[in-house]
């Protein structure tokens, strides 16, 4: 059974079925992680399932592997989250229970968040013993520079396990052109849906002045970063290409870093800061969420996430929500912020980001408020969780076979 690899009939809906087009579904979403500390897919996950749960024709549950009992459960509201016990190293997640938890559920669908650990192995065997369709969400892990991150690592565990759950697979979502791209590149040939992440706009109220802007004078402008402190999203180039911009900026701007990482590279960035001499212009906030992460939205002037791979990034989307100018890599797979004069793009490298910190701080106020407000009217009309919501329900049913196959889903 371990090397079974038969999956799905690439078509599987010839029509809704007779008195059937609104049939109350159940969902299992499985995660490595409910815990929003550990970034964007628990903080996407957490947002979808809280927009699916306001459809009466769909029911959903999660299943996580257990990081942190009280801080899994923060933010997932009346959402059922089921946290299963880890056994041996937490970077693979075997958990004993697991398997046990996904067949109570009786799911008529499970779809999976992530790749690269135990949950992978236990979806497909819990596919095999349920003969029911699951979606996987790779979320940027199957890009050629996640896949070249830790390679020889992600090539055994191809070989032991995930091909074979990857080829297993009723459907892949892609949140963007490029990840289906990279999909495709891997020889797999399940069909594709095309999904993006999604933003909530604020909902008028100001939140709280945050504790670390009342530390910096009055009229300092804020460059917020927001997001894992990780090689991978560029935070060191950052820092090298504002000390380089500093030497030509007439204006007080400061950098400010929201969210946490491994403590031996945080002290990492925070000597090169220093040693840069722009250690009083360069500020660790920590990690932030609910409010107070709103509330560092509502605070900063700009945004900028350099980052060397993604799969959609929801801190871009969010600071477009809260209608902050951006500076984006085409990394990020945001091609329409671009496109509508949301965001500046820059390359992740210390020349191209410093570069676009200069054009970014010799804008005046009424251009960078103009370019937020183009980032805010496209989160309005394409990334609303809702949209989200709904069209996952849509391919949710086409695979079940309860509608016919919706626009966003490719074949192969």
């Amino acid at each position: 059974m371990l090397h079974e690899r038969t999956g799905f009939r690439s078509e599987p809906s010839r029509g809704p079925r007779q008195g059937q087009a609104a049939s109350r579904i159940k969902i299992a979403m499985l995660t490595a992680s409910a815990s929003l500390s550990d970034g964007g897919p628990p903080t996407a996950l957490r947002a979808v399932c809280q927009a699916m749960r306001q459809s009466p024709a769909i029911s959903i549950e999660v299943f996580a592997l257990d990081r942190d009992a009280d801080s899994d459960r923060v933010g997932w509201g009346d959402v059922p989250v089921h946290l299963l016990p880890v056994r041996g190293p937490r970077s693979f997640g075997y958990s004993r229970s697991l398997q046990a938890a996904l067949r109570s559920s009786d799911a008529d669908l499970l779809h999976v968040h992530g790749l690269w650990m135990y949950t992978s192995i236990a979806a497909r065997q819990w596919a095999v013993h349920t003969r029911k369709p699951y979606v996987i969400s790779p979320r940027g892990m199957l890009d050629p520079w996640a896949l070249a991150n830790h390679g020889w690592k992600k090539q055994l565990a191809m070989r032991a396990y995930e091909d074979a759950h990857l080829r297993r697979a009723a459907c892949l979502h892609a949140l963007c052109e490029s990840e289906a791209q990279s999909i495709r590149a891997l020889g797999l040939t399940a069909p594709i849906c095309r999904i993006p992440n999604g933003a909530a706009l604020p909902d008028g109220m100001p939140p709280p002045r945050p504790g670390w802007r009342a530390q910096l004078p009055a009229d300092a402008r804020i460059l917020l970063y927001l997001g894992r402190l990780t090689p991978k999203k560029g935070p060191a180039p950052l820092i090298r290409a504002w000390a380089n911009s500093r030497a030509s900026a007439t204006s007080p701007w400061h950098l400010v870093f929201v969210g946490s990482g491994p403590e031996a590279y945080c002290a990492e960035l925070k000597a090169l800061a220093a040693g840069l001499g722009v250690g009083e212009t360069v500020h660790f906030a920590g990690p932030l969420y609910g409010p107070d992460k709103a509330a560092a939205f509502a605070s900063s002037d700009a945004f900028i996430l350099p980052s060397f791979s993604e799969g959609m990034p929801n801190a871009a989307l969010e600071a477009w929500a809260h209608g902050l100018p951006s500076l984006l890599t085409p990394q990020c797979n945001l091609p329409e912020g671009f496109e509508y004069g949301a965001a500046i793009a820059i390359e992740p490298n210390e020349l191209a980001i410093a570069n676009g910190l200069r054009r970014l701080t010799g804008m005046t106020d009424g251009e960078r408020r103009a370019m937020g407000g183009r980032g805010s009217a496209l989160v309005a009309k394409r990334f609303s969780w809702q949209v989200v919501a709904a069209e996952l329900e849509a391919v949710y049913r086409w695979l079940l076979g309860l509608q016919e196959r919706p626009e966003t889903v490719d074949l192969a």
